[in-house]
Protein backbone atom coordinates (compact mmCIF):
# COMPACT_ATOMS: atom_id res chain seq x y z
CA UNK A 1 0.00 0.00 0.00
CA UNK A 2 1.02 3.52 -0.64
CA UNK A 3 0.33 6.14 2.07
CA UNK A 4 -0.24 9.93 0.26
CA UNK A 5 0.06 12.51 2.30
CA UNK A 6 -1.33 15.96 1.89
CA UNK A 7 -1.67 18.81 4.08
CA UNK A 8 -4.71 21.43 3.19
CA UNK A 9 -4.74 25.21 4.38
CA UNK A 10 -6.50 27.82 2.42
CA UNK A 11 -6.29 26.70 -1.40
CA UNK A 12 -8.80 27.53 -3.65
CA UNK A 13 -11.69 24.77 -3.55
CA UNK A 14 -10.75 23.84 -7.44
CA UNK A 15 -7.20 23.41 -6.96
CA UNK A 16 -8.36 21.26 -4.39
CA UNK A 17 -10.53 19.09 -6.15
CA UNK A 18 -8.02 18.59 -9.42
CA UNK A 19 -5.63 17.45 -6.66
CA UNK A 20 -7.72 14.96 -4.77
CA UNK A 21 -9.27 13.87 -8.46
CA UNK A 22 -5.34 13.25 -9.67
CA UNK A 23 -5.41 10.89 -6.74
CA UNK A 24 -8.53 8.94 -6.67
CA UNK A 25 -7.78 8.42 -10.58
CA UNK A 26 -4.83 7.10 -10.19
CA UNK A 27 -4.13 3.01 -12.05
CA UNK A 28 -2.69 2.24 -9.07
CA UNK A 29 -5.38 1.33 -6.32
CA UNK A 30 -3.65 -0.13 -3.36
CA UNK A 31 -3.55 3.35 -1.60
CA UNK A 32 -4.67 5.37 1.66
CA UNK A 33 -5.22 9.48 0.95
CA UNK A 34 -4.06 10.81 4.61
CA UNK A 35 -5.70 14.81 4.16
CA UNK A 36 -4.93 16.84 7.14
CA UNK A 37 -6.34 20.41 7.16
CA UNK A 38 -4.53 22.94 8.97
CA UNK A 39 -6.99 25.92 8.76
CA UNK A 40 -10.08 24.48 11.28
CA UNK A 41 -11.69 28.03 10.19
CA UNK A 42 -12.04 27.05 6.31
CA UNK A 43 -15.54 25.14 6.57
CA UNK A 44 -15.84 25.41 2.95
CA UNK A 45 -12.99 23.55 2.25
CA UNK A 46 -14.03 20.93 5.24
CA UNK A 47 -17.51 20.32 3.88
CA UNK A 48 -15.56 19.55 0.63
CA UNK A 49 -13.14 17.27 1.72
CA UNK A 50 -16.06 15.61 3.94
CA UNK A 51 -17.94 14.78 0.90
CA UNK A 52 -15.09 13.16 -0.55
CA UNK A 53 -14.39 10.94 2.46
CA UNK A 54 -17.69 9.70 2.51
CA UNK A 55 -17.66 9.04 -1.30
CA UNK A 56 -13.78 7.11 -0.97
CA UNK A 57 -13.41 4.77 1.34
CA UNK A 58 -9.12 5.62 0.76
CA UNK A 59 -9.58 9.17 1.80
CA UNK A 60 -8.56 9.61 5.83
CA UNK A 61 -9.35 12.90 7.08
CA UNK A 62 -7.70 15.01 9.90
CA UNK A 63 -8.69 18.61 10.62
CA UNK A 64 -6.18 20.19 13.34
CA UNK A 65 -7.57 21.70 15.90
CA UNK A 66 -5.29 24.44 15.65
CA UNK A 67 -3.03 25.61 12.85
CA UNK A 68 0.39 23.29 12.77
CA UNK A 69 2.02 24.35 9.94
CA UNK A 70 2.76 22.38 7.26
CA UNK A 71 5.69 20.46 8.72
CA UNK A 72 3.57 19.84 11.94
CA UNK A 73 0.65 18.50 9.84
CA UNK A 74 2.74 16.03 7.67
CA UNK A 75 4.29 14.53 10.50
CA UNK A 76 0.77 14.58 11.95
CA UNK A 77 -0.32 12.55 8.78
CA UNK A 78 3.02 10.49 8.75
CA UNK A 79 1.53 9.09 12.56
CA UNK A 80 -1.47 7.54 10.53
CA UNK A 81 -0.05 6.75 7.72
CA UNK A 82 0.07 2.49 7.31
CA UNK A 83 1.38 2.33 3.82
CA UNK A 84 4.73 0.46 2.78
CA UNK A 85 5.74 3.62 0.60
CA UNK A 86 4.75 7.25 1.43
CA UNK A 87 3.71 9.80 -1.35
CA UNK A 88 3.77 13.33 -0.90
CA UNK A 89 1.15 15.57 -2.75
CA UNK A 90 0.61 19.38 -2.48
CA UNK A 91 -2.77 20.79 -2.50
CA UNK A 92 -1.93 22.61 -5.42
CA UNK A 93 -0.46 19.14 -7.43
CA UNK A 94 -1.93 17.41 -10.01
CA UNK A 95 -0.79 13.62 -10.19
CA UNK A 96 -0.80 11.57 -13.68
CA UNK A 97 -2.23 8.37 -13.83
Amino acid sequence: MVSVLMSVYKEPLSYIRYSVDSILNQSYKDIEFIIIVDNPSNMDLIILLKEYEKKERCIKLFINEKNLGLTGSLNKALNYAQGEFIARMDADDISMP
